[in-house]
């Protein structure tokens, strides 16, 4: 092949744009003669939607977390119920991710605003302040159990934690797809309306619902009985967070008063 025809055959490619990836591939600059005649290197400039970079950044800074959390406690990496606990979590929040990232990009901004930083009342600045001190408190005294053997959970137990982190992931991911609004801090968006289908026909707070087993499932996937103690002070926070949110949305969302009416149970069906 001549020069020219290299030069023919790998042309820049401008603008490209993948759907089902949610990247932008905004430039690839291929000096392709000079590289195959070994002149000069090619170069390949990619430049990556900031939304993207932003949860991959942040999806790996969680992953570090995660392996601090578990495993310092925990004195070893030689911690089977540690690694299938990370495997599941980490597959569970990369396959939400990939959904949100290419079906529903807004609601994945909106999910990555989570924090007391992200929260404009104050009382949920301290509920959310709250609620992730208990959640990786839940983690490290479920480490720290392992090291010390303070309460030993059986090994197919650990299995079915790992079961309840997934299913309870799979139920949020329900949620989501039912309510693109369920951002991860509260307020009203100037375009949101009412959900009340899905799981929102049975209770007013489905998410919750299908959160507080984490606090059931992470302390048994991790080997510990002990940590799932942590849910008794989880309880009265989570019940401040949605009365705290339900006033909130009777405030600033139109026709929340009248769904809570017609949806009488906020958590648990025909019980509260």
């Amino acid at each position: 092949m001549s020069e020219l025809d290299l030069e023919n055959a790998l042309v820049p490619i401008e603008s490209h744009r993948s759907n089902h990836a949610g990247l932008d591939l905004l430039a690839f600059h291929v000096n392709t003669a000079e590289s195959v005649l070994g002149c000069h290197p090619y170069t390949v400039h990619v430049d990556m939607d900031p939304l993207d970079r932003r949860a991959i950044v942040q999806g790996g800074w969680g992953a570090f977390a995660f392996i601090v959390l578990i495993f310092w406690p925990a004195g070893t990496f030689d911690y089977w119920q540690g690694w299938v606990f990370l495997g599941t979590f980490a597959a569970s929040t990369i396959a939400f991710t990939v959904y949100m990232a290419t079906h529903d990009r807004p609601l994945l901004e909106r999910r990555m605003k989570a924090g007391p930083q992200y929260e404009q009342e104050r009382s949920q600045k301290i509920i959310v302040s709250c609620v992730f001190l208990l959640f990786f408190a839940s983690i490290v005294l479920a480490a720290l159990d392992y090291r010390y053997g303070w309460s030993p959970v059986a090994p197919w137990l650990s299995i079915l934690g790992d079961a309840v982190v997934a299913l309870s992931f799979l139920f949020i991911f329900w949620v989501v797809r039912v309510n693109s609004f369920a951002a991860s801090n509260i307020r009203v968006e100037k375009d949101q309306k009412v959900i009340d289908t899905g799981p929102y026909a049975r209770v007013r707070h489905p998410m919750y619902a299908g959160a507080i087993w984490l606090f059931v499932g992470i302390p048994l996937a991790l080997g510990s009985w002990w940590s799932i103690g942590l849910i008794v002070p989880c309880v009265p926070v989570l019940v401040w967070r949605l009365l705290d949110e339900e006033r909130i949305l009777q405030r600033d969302l139109p026709g929340y008063t009248e769904y809570m009416r017609r949806v009488r149970s906020r958590l648990v069906p025909f019980v509260w």
